[in-house]
Parts: C-alpha cells; structure tokens; sequence
C-alpha cells in the first residue's frame, strides 16, 4: 500500500496516521510501505528523517505538555527528484519548522526553495576549484538585486514571479 492510500486507511488510528500524513507532506506519498531503504534516494532518505524528527517533536511536546526544544536541521538537496508540486509541499514544512522556532540549513540548488529562504550564503563564484568563496551572504531579495552572482540572476526571475 501506498502512504497516500495508508493515510487514509489508518486515518481512525492518529499513532500511525500522524507520521504517514507527515510523510505525504514532505511529498513520500508515493512510497509503498515496508519499502527496502537502500532503494530510496537521498533525498528520500533525508525526508524520511526529517519526518523522523517531526514525529520525536509533536511526541515531546504531547507527552511533555509545553514546547519542544530548538533544533538545528541540516538538509543536504533535499528536492531532488522530487516533482514541483513536491517541493511545494517539503517548502510548507520546512516553514512549519521555522513557525515552530527550529532553523532549518539547507543546501540547494531549487530557485524555488532558494526563493523561500530567509538568509542565503552564496559560495562561488564558479564551482570546483574556482568555488568555495562566499559571494554574498543576505536576504534573497538583496542577492537578486545585487551583481556578481550567478545564483542572484537565476533567482531574479522566480522571485519576479511571486516566489519567495
């Protein structure tokens, strides 16, 4: 079974709806349950862990009655294969950390998950041996304005357009 036909089979059990619901919101709905990990992707696999997380806090503040405590997440391009109605989805969990007072690192190539962000470390300005210096650290808005940064005239355009 699927996590998105589980969600709703298990939707009268919350221990196990919780955490599958979270999993369709971080765009796994396609995973088949009991699924073998060495067939997900790295980007599954960082999902599933942030889901992970997710289900340790809500059980922490249930069981602990006040809020959980702050946590640094640390996501390493975690939008990769993932379809834009996906990204979509892992972007509004992502600001639901944020809401809930976590700080949230990510490392990403995604203009739209860029765009989102409070605060960009821009490193370049090329990659391999002509990377590794820090172009621009600001808001994305600042680095799409801004010369001299290849992420900042990607970026222009998607925020142009109403993201971020």
């Amino acid at each position: 079974m699927e996590v998105d036909e589980a969600v709703d089979f298990f939707a009268s059990m919350p221990a196990i709806s919780h955490p599958l619901q979270l999993l369709k919101d971080v765009g796994l709905g396609y995973l088949t349950l009991g699924q073998p990990s060495p067939t997900l992707s790295g980007g599954e696999a960082q999902r599933i862990k942030l889901v992970t997380e997710l289900t340790k806090v809500r059980d922490d503040v249930t069981r602990r009655g006040n809020k959980a405590p702050h946590t640094l997440y640390v996501l390493d391009e975690p939008t990769v294969g993932l379809h834009m109605a996906d990204v979509e989805k892992l972007i509004r969990v992502l600001h639901r950390l944020v809401d809930g007072g976590h700080s949230v690192v990510v490392i990403e190539h995604d203009l739209d998950v860029i765009a989102e962000a409070d605060w960009i470390v821009d490193l370049g300005p090329e990659g391999g041996t002509r990377g590794g210096s820090v172009v621009a650290e600001c808001p994305p808005e600042a680095l799409a304005a801004g010369p001299g940064s290849h992420t900042g005239a990607a970026l222009k355009p998607v925020l142009s357009r109403g993201a971020g």
